[in-house]
Order: C-alpha cells, then structure tokens, then sequence
C-alpha cells in the first residue's frame, strides 16, 4: 500500500517550484483565470524580484513564478519540460480543456506519443512552457 507521507529520511513539509517569467501578468492569469489554480500569496519588488505562489490543492505544493527587473534568464528549455496534471476521470479533465480552449489557448503535440496514446492534452503557457492534462492517475494508493 501506498502512503501519502514522505519517507523519515525527507521530512518534507512543502514543495515548490519556481521558474522565472517576463510575463508574470499573463501567466498568473492563465494558471489562475484558465487553469483554476489558487493565488495563494504574491510578493512585490523583494530585491529586485516580483512573485506569485499558486496552489496546487492547499499549500503544500505550489508554484511560484517570478519577474526580475533585469528580465528572466531565457524561454522554456524544451517541448519536453512538462507541468503534468493527471484527473480522476475523462470528464474533470475535459472540462478543464474545455476551460482553456474557451480562453483561447490552443492544444499542442508533444514529441512522445505516450501522452496523447493515454488520452492526454497539452496546452502551452504564455511562456510556452507546457501543461499536459492527464485523464487518470498513473499511480494509485
């Protein structure tokens, strides 16, 4: 059986993870506004830097995108650096597509086939960093 804590030898109380932007207006807007994540906190001109966190449910796992006054360090790497969101079942994730078509963001193809061989959809951010939608877990327990 599998269990929802992390080992004794990672006692993890939150995972986050960051990645700069040049447009922080309009990628806050599609992961709150298309998405549906949650704001969860934002930070303003912290040296030199602007932040969101957005939740991925509650707070122990988040996302936080940044702005530099310098500008960010570059584009997405790769057509293959994925933000994976896997659903319970074909309807949740097909309203959440559904969501994002609506505001105007169109599916991509990805290179590997398994993603859309399992039923997935993949959406560029406005940075084109990819968000796949998963109908099912691939894990359980």
């Amino acid at each position: 059986m599998q269990t929802r804590t992390w080992p004794e030898s990672l006692p993890v109380a939150q995972v986050r993870i960051a990645r700069p932007t040049d447009r922080l207006d309009d990628v806050v807007r599609f992961y709150v506004q298309g998405l549906g994540l949650r704001k969860l906190a934002q930070f303003d001109d912290h040296a030199g830097y602007d932040g969101v966190m957005l939740g991925l449910p509650g707070t122990e796992y988040h996302l936080e995108f940044t702005r530099h006054i310098d500008g960010s360090p570059g584009t997405a790497p790769s057509s293959e650096n994925l933000l994976v969101l896997y659903f319970d079942d074909v309807q949740q994730m097909t309203s959440v597509a559904d969501r994002l078509h609506e505001f105007g963001v169109t599916p991509v193809e990805l290179d590997n086939p398994y993603w859309a061989a399992n039923g997935g959809r993949a959406f560029p951010d406005p940075d084109g960093w990819i968000v796949v939608l998963m109908p099912r877990p691939v894990f359980s327990g």
